[in-house]
């Protein structure tokens, strides 16, 4: 009988091409999935954070309503505009009421994140200069 000798070379060389292709792909996987649950952390403390100054703003408007001695607490600039600045982990939510016939209007609800620097160098990209 006679033996069919049988090149285990190109097939042993295509399995570990497939082999590392499927490691590099897991890799990346795992560290994009990595990635986006750092990102969604993030997100989720700044909507809490956002959300924790909206149902303060909410209750001082609520205050203001049901104590008028609050209206006149307040900042106002020369358009009779009363200002409140409510903080919190960096975010500040700054209030502008106005009071016209006995009732009160919002004239401003803005959210201002006060301590973001922009990233002064991103990965050797062109700053544009």
């Amino acid at each position: 009988m006679r033996q069919v000798s049988v090149r285990l070379g190109p097939l042993a060389l295509l399995l570990t091409v497939i082999v590392i292709c499927m490691t590099v792909l897991g890799l990346l996987a795992v560290t994009t999935a990595r990635g986006d649950l750092s990102m969604a952390r993030r997100y989720a403390d700044s909507v809490e954070a956002r959300y924790a100054l909206e149902t303060q703003g909410q209750a001082f408007l609520q205050q203001i309503t049901q104590e008028p001695s609050v209206w006149d607490d307040l900042d106002r600039d020369e358009e009779g505009v009363g200002r409140k600045v409510l903080r919190e982990d960096g975010l500040s939510l700054h209030i502008g009421i106005i009071q016209r016939r006995g009732k009160y209007e919002i004239v401003s609800w803005q959210f201002i994140q006060e301590n973001w620097e922009p990233q002064e160098e991103i990965g050797g990209l062109w700053s544009g200069e």
